[in-house]
């Protein structure tokens, strides 16, 4: 934020006690801690506000980005064979078969390598 060192405070601090006088100091000093926290917690909060505005913009290019892959759909609809339907599973029909499947296919594997 500002550099400023430790001579520079030193600086400040002499200059403020030989204007202001020693009695009023306390209460100036104080007063300018206070703003200065303040000023602080105003920036994180600004700080922050942006950060959470940079993160929903990018999340909605990457939902844009997303969106327009008619590719993806594409893929979909030539593995199953049609389009999919709201709330449809993505997985080919081809996937779903009874449980004993595997194990016939495999049998039949066998079955040509004895050949």
């Amino acid at each position: 934020m500002l550099d400023i060192g430790f001579w520079e405070i030193i600086f400040i601090a002499v200059i403020a006690l030989l204007v202001v006088g020693p009695e009023r100091l306390p209460r100036i000093a104080r007063t300018a801690g206070l703003w200065v926290g303040k000023m602080r917690g105003f920036v994180s909060s600004v700080k922050a506000d942006i950060d959470r505005e940079i993160a929903t913009d990018e999340l909605k290019k990457t939902l844009a980005k997303q969106a327009a892959m008619p590719e993806m759909e594409e893929l979909i609809d030539d593995m199953t064979g049609k389009p999919l339907q709201a709330g449809e599973s993505t997985a080919p029909a081809s996937l779903d078969k009874q449980p004993g499947d595997a194990d016939k296919a495999i049998s039949g594997l066998k079955a040509d390598d004895k050949q």
